[in-house]
């Protein structure tokens, strides 16, 4: 099959929505498609099957910035791509952004799945934008959602149903991952890891911040490790008097995400809200690492309402520091919950995942996957 993958967001910016369209591409080829994916770069970019859409502009949007593409230029070199490429299927993710996704909608001319990752209350931009996409909607012949969370957002703004196929991960590569000594945990010194964009409020490091000097005011020998990109000075700060007990890593390759996760004890996901889904937690699950996680809808759906991980209450330092305690103080519990965690992390493995992916398009060709069409 020939398929064509949109995605509207700077590919070569590090992202959820990127990182699902370039690990779904993979699995496809390694199935035997033919898979093309187009998308907007903030630098040189290559990578087999992949064609540039042209530069970004940085738009606030949902408590972040997304770097979207657009103008006359990426318009003509969208409709390029869509109309010469002959594909069987084309697969546009977030079509109702004013990016090269709503634009490849327009002008497509095959069979089309859209899938939306957005939760989100309240959008302006949405709004503005929906007589638009209602006008080239009906180009939809299926629609995919990668939560309950996104599938809400997408019947209050959008209309239409929608499948739930979530987010997917490489399990094997988070399962294997080797553990790095200065990271790892041991019996007397459990170790807290955050990683996330340092400087996004909606990130909730503030809320770790808290929490930390609560917890080692009653267990001294706990450690966090702090990564992800973005100055935080207010946080350094703040936890300066801490010493060896806080480290800041950075931002992190791929290998040292897997690495991290195999090693800590637990993965500390303290988000204050606009997230659909959650797939660091998964990562981390598949990882063996316990979650400890706000109790926003979508971490609530993906821990199954705390019998996965634990469940602290959202923006409230106290409770994400009692949560800590507790895996302090039982360590066997601890590791009990991540093992359910890690067995249920399986399920999102991009192999499992895709079967679901393909069975849409087979659905949309007029087939199945085990009756495909022609």
């Amino acid at each position: 099959m020939k398929i064509g993958i949109v995605c509207p967001y700077a590919y070569d910016v590090p992202g959820g929505v990127q990182f699902h369209v370039r690990d779904q591409a993979r699995e496809l080829r390694r199935r035997g498609h033919e898979v093309s994916v187009f998308a907007p770069v903030e630098t040189e970019y290559s990578e087999d099957g992949f064609v540039n859409a042209g530069k970004t502009f940085a738009i606030p949007y949902n408590g972040s910035v997304a770097r979207l593409a657009f103008g006359p230029r990426v318009a003509a070199r969208t409709r390029q791509w869509v109309t010469t490429s002959d594909f069987d299927i084309l697969h546009v993710h977030e079509p109702a952004t004013p990016s090269v996704s709503l634009i490849a909608l327009q002008h497509a001319r095959c069979p089309v799945v859209g899938t939306f990752h957005v939760a989100i209350e309240r959008s302006l931009l949405y709004t503005l934008g929906k007589p638009v996409v209602q006008s080239v909607k009906e180009k939809l012949s299926a629609q995919i959602a990668v939560s309950s969370e996104a599938r809400r957002t997408l019947l209050r703004y959008q209309g239409g149903d929608a499948v739930i196929i979530p987010n997917g991960v490489d399990f094997s590569a988070f399962a294997e991952a080797n553990p790095r000594a200065t990271w790892s945990d041991s019996e007397q010194s459990p170790v807290f890891c955050f990683l996330g964009r340092l400087d996004e409020p909606r990130k909730g490091l503030a809320i770790l911040v808290k929490a930390i000097p609560l917890v080692l005011a009653r267990f001294g020998q706990a450690r966090f490790l702090i990564a992800g990109p973005g100055s935080a000075s207010r946080a350094r700060a703040d936890l300066e008097p801490y010493g060896e007990n806080v480290q800041f890593l950075g931002p992190l390759s791929e290998q040292d995400k897997l690495s991290l996760f195999k090693s800590a004890t637990a993965y500390v996901a303290p988000q204050t809200g606009g997230e659909s889904f959650g797939i660091v937690l998964v990562e981390a699950m598949a990882g063996g690492c316990l979650v400890v996680a706000s109790s926003i809808p979508a971490f609530e759906a993906v821990l199954e309402q705390g019998s996965l991980g634990e469940i602290f209450i959202s923006e409230d330092e106290n409770s994400l520091a009692e949560k800590l305690l507790a895996v302090c103080e039982n360590r066997q519990q601890a590791a009990h919950l991540a093992r359910r965690g890690h067995e249920n992390a399986k399920r999102y493995d991009w192999s499992a995942v895709t079967d679901q992916v393909l069975e849409v398009y087979w659905r949309c060709l007029g087939g199945s996957e085990q009756n495909p069409p022609g």
